[in-house]
């Protein structure tokens, strides 16, 4: 089985005026998810990727190109790989959805959580549990595979195969344009790095 990079996408309008995009179309990188794209890119120049595997949402797809340009590879969309579906949430306001009552739901017990007209939390661990399992079963022993996806799909992913309970899987956090690494076999997984994101650093220091 292979080494899985788990990248998520880099920043766009939604996640900078904290909304929450969900499965929207045609949510395009912002010039700063541009740059970190092609920063993730740079990084991961030298990593030899047998292939580079995304969401079909658009900002995953843009986050991917560049790291596909650099090492002359195709893009393979994957829909087990999508955000989750989170309903009539999809488009709104964090700070308007954190007033709702059901929202400790989603921090303290997401295993109880169904999104109105959505999908459950239970539901999207096991589809993108599937869906890494899946692409790794296509790969040999010590390959390096990308699959650029959404906060919660990895974070998810992660406790899976930590064997994490999914209730506390929040106190996770992916940032934008983050390098998680997952090695997997066929008896275990080990977590080797997690949530590298030189993004994070952006201004740190300055005044």
């Amino acid at each position: 089985m292979p080494l899985i990079l788990l990248l998520r996408h880099a920043e766009n309008e939604y996640t900078r005026k904290g909304r929450l995009a969900g499965r929207l179309p045609d949510v395009h990188l912002n010039q700063r998810g541009k740059e970190q794209a092609d920063l993730l890119a740079q990084i991961l120049k030298d990593v030899p990727l047998k292939a580079i595997y995304s969401s079909p949402l658009t900002r995953a797809i843009e986050t991917a190109q560049p790291l596909a340009k650099a090492h002359q590879l195709e893009i393979i969309v994957h829909e087990g790989l999508i955000e989750l579906d989170y309903g009539e949430w999809q488009g709104k306001s964090l700070k308007g959805l954190r007033r709702l009552k059901v929202w400790k739901t989603v921090q303290y017990v997401p295993s109880l959580m169904h999104f109105p007209q959505g999908e459950t939390i239970v539901e999207a661990q096991f589809r993108i549990t599937q869906a890494i399992r899946q692409i790794a079963s296509q790969h040999e022993q010590g390959d390096w595979i990308a699959c650029v996806s959404h906060a919660d799909p990895i974070k998810l992913t992660i406790a899976h195969y930590l064997g994490m309970p999914l209730d506390t899987y929040q106190r996770i956090n992916i940032s934008l344009a983050s390098i998680t690494l997952l090695s997997l076999d066929h008896q275990a997984a080990r977590l080797l790095a997690i949530n590298y994101s030189p993004a994070m650093f952006d201004g740190l220091g300055k005044k």
